[in-house]
This record gives C-alpha cells, structure tokens and sequence, in this order.
C-alpha cells in the first residue's frame, strides 16, 4: 500500500496473479496459448539454422538446463530465453495483438520453458506463468495504442518485459509485493528502438529474447529482497510517460479492469503470412486479385488505402520500401508485400529470401505500388486492407479485406494452426521423428508432471 492507502497498478495486479488459481483459467485462454506455444515452438525450430540464430549460439555459450529447441544444446535460462526468443520472432511469423500490434509467444514461451526447466516445476505452473505474463502484455498495448512505436520503440520489447517478468514471478514462488517489486525493476531493464526500420537489420528480432531474459533476472532480483518501484506503470518517469508519445492520453484501466473475467490474451492472432502484422490484410487482396492478372507488364500502378498509423513503418520512405535492401527489410514493406502476393499467391518463409528478394519481376511490380492515405481506415481498433490495381487499358480491380485473418474476427482453427506448425518445420528440413515429439509436447505441455520430453528432441 501507498502512503495515501491507494494501491498502485502493479500491487492490482501482483495480488491478482498471487490469488489466481490455474483452474480459473478459462477454456478458451487454455486453448488458444495452447496454439500460441505450437506456433512458438515451430518457428524455433524453423530458424534453427539463419544467421542470427547462430551469431547468438557463438555469443551466448554458457551452459545450464534449459533447451534450445532446434538444438542438441543447454544453456542458462537468461541465455536460452534471449536465443529461443529470437528464433521465434526471427521471421516476424509470430503470434500478434491487434490494437498496439505486439508479440507474445515470442517472449512468454521461452521465458516458461526456462523457467519450468530451471525449476523443475510442472505444466500447470507453465499454464499459469504464461496465461498472466500473456495478460499483462496484451492489457498494456490497450492502454494507449500506437504511441509506443510513434515514440520510436517496439512494443514487444516494451511490455513483453513486464509480462516475461510477472509471469516468471508467479510461478517462483514470490509474493505480491516482490511480484510488484520485480515488475518496477524491469521498467529499468526493458528497451528496443525500431531503428531497424531504416535498413532491415536484426536488432527487432532480438528484442522478445532480451525482454523473457530480463523478465527472469527482474523476477529473482526482486524474490532476493531487491525493491522496484511500484508506480512503474502511471508514476510521472513510468512506463508510459517515458516510452510513449504525450499527446496519446494513457488508460490505465486496461491494466486491471475485469482480471480474471475478460481475458485478452484470448484474442491472440496467428499469422497466415511471414511479416509485419498491418501488411497482412494486404496481401490478402493481392490473392484474391490474382487471377485476374494475365501480364504483370500491363499494371499501370497500384494505389492501397491505408490508415495514417502505419505509414511511417511500412510506407516510407517509399523508395526503401518500393526497393527493400534486406529480406528482413521486405517483411515491412506493405509494397513488396503486395507484390509476392500477386506473383506468388502466398507469402511464406520462402518468399522472404535473398533470391526472391532479387527476382526483378517482383522489384518490377514493387515500384508500381504507392499508398494513399484514408482518414476513415479504423487502425488501430481494426487492420483491413484495400488495393486498387490500375491497368494500362483502363481497367481497374479492386478487392478488400476487412479484417486480420486468424485475428479476433476471423480466428485460426486448431487444424489451420497444425497445418502452418508443419509446413515450417518442413521449411527446416525437420525429422518426422522429431516433428511427432514436438507435437507430442504440445499437446501435453499444460499437463505433464515436468518437462523431461524434451530430453529427447535435439534436432541435431
């Protein structure tokens, strides 16, 4: 308590998760971060063998007793978060929330299977543990959506601290006021600028590694009597105040209203395709005009309606994002993005390498799309995509999409979800073998009495 007797956000929701039994969980919440841990623990695996996987493995060589999914390999639990992490977000693949658009497998699924390895704990504190930090994550990016990335900074990177932090916090045995103690002290460690936007660099795929790391040494700092303070959320240098713009009036009561009745963790999206969350809708219409096309030579231009938000991220400067100089790069370009749809009809991992990058059909065709903007797009309560495509005869298509596809209006199946967990394992050459004891996880990880089947998947 306060000196005014007031109980600051995070002693709310510190006494919440203490008081939180894992049977209160709802079915549905079960269910779909039961998806969100299928779809992590795929693209772990599907990066196993890029670049910045392996930069990281030679960086961060300190063993212990916590898996590399994808490696016959243990390491320390603040060193395989940040690896395991990183392979989850790598291809920007991920799981998404719509609103402020922020990962959370990314973060949540590495900082559980660390910590239930570490501290030989159970599947049902991995439920728990994932199902609060999962919360805490998708309540922040309400409170004040898109003034985080207007500020410069990636939210993941932001809030997937805090939910790595109280998550961990939970399932360790801290009490309330360490679990707000440990959320005060991840305030000083979260960080990530979006500066990558500028050349496609790798920083963004390191940051949902680096917040579960720094949710796990917040989260033992505080259980050894280290105190944060608790005004880290509204206080006047908290969260908010310093990683968001000023002039989006912050709403706390996203934070606490209704816990444990609404949960928005429920609403988690599954992507259909590998790359940024508001290029998606887009991509969609580019499939749906596809075959409509017969020459690519005949497009005059095609102009996208977007909402004003998305501009500086995805849009500009438009000679970058026409021409993306990095495939990473091109998984933020709505242009290229576009293009591989009309050209290809599908915008998996393939689509996003060096040698599709190159292909001067799809550059042909990215330097015809621009954007426009339109003052009534809903984003961000709403991503929807809009393309006219302009022909040299005067012909003119036009097809929209009117939400995000395995979002909260049009949510992914189970089947859809086991169908996308397969073909990226394909993609890295994954074992049958190896495949069937990674589904085996899945569907037993909220359930088994520890986490020893992962003895047994090396992928080496």
């Amino acid at each position: 308590m306060n000196e005014n007797n007031n109980i600051f956000i995070a002693e709310k929701y510190a006494e919440w998760t203490s008081n939180l039994d894992v049977n209160d969980i709802p079915e549905e919440v079960k269910n779909k971060l039961q998806i969100v841990v299928m779809d992590s623990l795929g693209l772990m695996a599907s990066a196993k063998n890029e670049p910045y996987v392996q930069s990281l493995i030679e960086a961060l060589q300190e063993n212990g007793n916590c898996s590399l999914i994808g490696h016959n390999k243990k390491l320390t639990p603040f060193n395989a978060m940040i690896i395991n992490g990183t392979a989850v977000h790598g291809e920007d693949f991920d799981d998404t929330f719509e609103g402020t658009p922020v990962h959370v497998g990314a973060v949540m699924v590495p900082a559980m299977l660390a910590t239930i390895q570490e501290k030989k704990l159970s599947g049902v504190e991995f439920l728990k543990g994932l199902a609060i930090g999962s919360e805490l994550i998708c309540r922040l990016a309400l409170v004040a959506p898109t003034a985080v990335h207007r500020q410069g900074f990636h939210p993941t990177a932001i809030f997937g601290a805090f939910g790595s932090s109280v998550g961990i916090s939970s399932i360790i045995g801290n009490k309330p006021n360490q679990i707000s103690s440990a959320l005060g002290i991840v305030g000083s460690m979260a960080s990530g600028i979006i500066e990558y936007l500028a050349e496609g660099t790798s920083t963004k795929r390191l940051h949902p590694g680096w917040a579960a790391g720094c949710g796990w040494q917040s989260a033992n700092f505080a259980k050894s009597g280290f105190i944060g303070p608790r005004t880290v959320f509204e206080g006047t240098h908290g969260v908010f105040n310093s990683f968001s713009t000023k002039n989006i009036q912050p709403d706390f009561t996203h934070i606490t209203d209704r816990l444990g009745d609404r949960w928005e963790c429920s609403n988690l999206a599954i992507k259909p395709y590998a790359c940024g969350t508001m290029a998606q809708p887009f991509i969609d219409c580019a499939i749906k005009l596809k075959d409509k096309i017969t020459n690519f030579n005949e497009i005059e231009k095609v102009v996208a309606q977007v909402g004003e938000g998305t501009v500086h991220r995805l849009w500009e400067p438009i000679k970058e994002k026409q021409s993306p100089s990095s495939p990473y790069g091109a998984k933020f370009s709505v242009p290229y993005c576009i293009a591989v749809g009309l050209i290809d009809g599908v915008a998996g991992l393939k689509q996003f390498s060096e040698k599709r990058l190159k292909d001067p059909e799809i550059t042909k065709l990215s330097l015809k799309i621009n954007y426009e903007i339109n003052p009534n797009d809903e984003y961000p309560k709403n991503y929807s995509g809009d393309i006219s495509i302009f022909m040299k005869n005067g012909d003119i298509w036009s097809a929209k999409q009117d939400c995000l596809r395995g979002g909260r209006k049009a949510p992914f199946s189970f089947e859809e979800a086991i169908d996308k967990f397969h073909a990226n394992l394909d993609f890295a050459n994954i074992k049958r073998n190896e495949i069937k004891k990674l589904k085996f996880l899945v569907d037993n990880i909220f359930s088994c009495k520890d986490l020893s089947e992962l003895e047994n998947i090396d992928f080496s």
